[in-house]
């Protein structure tokens, strides 16, 4: 199950990367998809693929490294570097995905701007004075 539930969401995100459209990404959605940001907002699907929609133009172009695709059960994690065409900001992301009867039923997202990164290593640290 887990290598099939890996497969799906290679291809779900394949297809979005390779049309440049949503299109063939929601019918591997649930109906009851829902998406969490770590600001502790959801979008349904509908909102969801709206905003990706959006995206797509501005994000034409960039390039996706994965590092890792890992499935337990019904979950898959997928961790990556992504790149703007023309020198835009590295980012790295880490994507997990639940799957339920065979579609993305709930996905979970962090970004972090590389660049920042280091910024973030001492998050509990008050910030210095001005």
């Amino acid at each position: 199950m887990s290598a099939d539930n890996k497969t799906l969401v290679q291809r779900a995100l394949a297809g979005l990367i390779e049309t440049g459209g949503v299109d063939g990404l929601a019918p591997l959605l649930s109906d009851d998809f829902v998406h969490h940001r770590p600001d502790a907002t959801t979008s349904s699907k509908a909102e969801w693929l709206a905003a990706v929609e959006a995206a797509l133009t501005p994000l034409a172009g960039m390039r996706v490294e994965i590092g890792h695709l890992l499935a337990d059960g019904d979950h898959v994690v997928m961790h990556s570097r992504r790149w703007l065409p023309g020198g835009g900001p590295e980012i790295a992301v880490v994507d997990i995905w639940r799957v339920e009867d065979g579609l993305i039923a709930e996905g979970w997202e962090i970004i972090e701007p590389v660049a920042r990164a280091a910024a973030h290593l001492t998050w509990w640290e008050e910030p210095a004075s001005r």
